[in-house]
């Protein structure tokens, strides 16, 4: 589990971050759908060029399987968006920047993608609100 969803889910305190959304049920009608066949590989396997680095650079092991190749190298990065962030959003590297995103006194939504490094499989996994 990353850092981002631990604290989520509490590792720091409700006032660390909001209500956890959870994304596990549209991953798993997809990836069934893949094994039916009804999906391609390429349809699925389209990490965009920023997640790919960001994934290589910050990329925090899950320790499963990826759904899709059997890889040992899925990973989950997180991104935080809101006002006065970048548009293409801010790479939360570990706590301390959740933290300075709840000091800085406006609210935020970070996501937390899991990425195959393997076969760039990605799928959004959780989103959660930090209070501003």
């Amino acid at each position: 589990m990353s850092f981002a969803s631990r604290s989520a889910r509490g590792g720091t305190g409700a006032a660390e971050a909001g209500a956890v959304v959870s994304y596990r049920l549209a991953r798993q009608r997809l990836v069934d759908s893949f094994t039916r066949g009804r999906r391609t590989t390429e349809e699925i396997c389209d990490a965009q060029p920023e997640l790919r680095r960001v994934a290589h650079s910050f990329g925090a092991s899950l320790n499963e399987p990826c759904p899709i190749c059997d890889g040992d190298d899925l990973v989950t990065v997180s991104f935080a968006f809101g006002p006065g962030l970048p548009k293409a959003g801010r790479v939360l590297s570990d706590l301390k920047e959740i933290r300075k995103l709840r000091i800085r006194g406006k609210p935020s939504t970070c996501y937390l993608i899991e990425v195959c490094r393997q076969c760039w499989w990605n799928h959004l996994r959780e989103s959660y609100g930090v209070p501003g």
